[in-house]
């Protein structure tokens, strides 16, 4: 069973690849196969990790009978798929996107406050000096009151030069994670499908 777990995974990982080539039926099939497979597999672990201790067991066995309200909110999520009844499914997405924006001052602690924070330090080394001259400099440049030129246009320059090496890093992150999944993959096939390393 488990050389023929890892047959099927090597031919979907080939059919995947062939996506490099062109579109193609073998991608197609692996494409929605892995739709299907997590669509299919995410249901009974939503209903046994989550409805079951937080909504089933609480409310039958604890008597929490205040969660009624929620679980039947939840619930309505299902008439997403009914015609007449799709208006209902716009009460949990409402009560989501309130939760989405209770988000909205922890996010501005996390990121806004802190790069403010950060800017405040005083000037004793390098990585401060280097921070506050970025923090003004990209502000300064998408402040468009000012034309951008001169002296003030030079400073604004600098603030592109800031963001462009944070949009790089941020990019080669990204490359760089990409790159380590396909190394994985490959070393699947070379090792333990055809065998070709130890």
């Amino acid at each position: 069973m488990e050389t023929f777990g890892v047959w099927i995974a090597a031919i979907l990982t080939l059919f995947i690849f062939s996506f490099l080539y062109k579109e193609n039926p073998f991608y197609r099939f692996a494409e929605h196969l892995l739709v299907g497979v997590s669509a299919g597999y995410i249901i009974p672990y939503t209903y046994y990790n989550v409805f079951v201790p937080y909504a089933w067991n609480p409310i039958i066995n604890k008597h929490e009978y205040i969660l009624i309200l929620p679980a039947i909110i939840g619930v309505f999520y299902i008439f997403r798929f009914s015609r007449k009844l799709s208006w209902l499914s716009r009460y949990p997405i409402a009560f989501s996107m309130g939760i989405v924006g209770m988000y909205v001052p922890l996010t501005m602690q996390a990121n806004v406050l802190v790069q403010m924070r950060s800017a405040m330090l005083p000037l004793t080394n390098i990585n401060t000096i280097l921070i506050f001259i970025g923090t003004v400099s990209i502000l300064l440049y998408f402040f468009f009151s000012k034309a951008h030129k001169g002296l003030y246009g030079k400073f604004t320059s600098i603030g592109i030069w800031f963001m462009m090496i944070g949009f790089g890093s941020a990019f080669g992150y990204t490359v760089m994670a990409r790159i380590s999944l396909l190394i994985g993959r490959i070393q699947f096939l070379l090792k333990d499908w055809l065998h070709l390393m130890k």
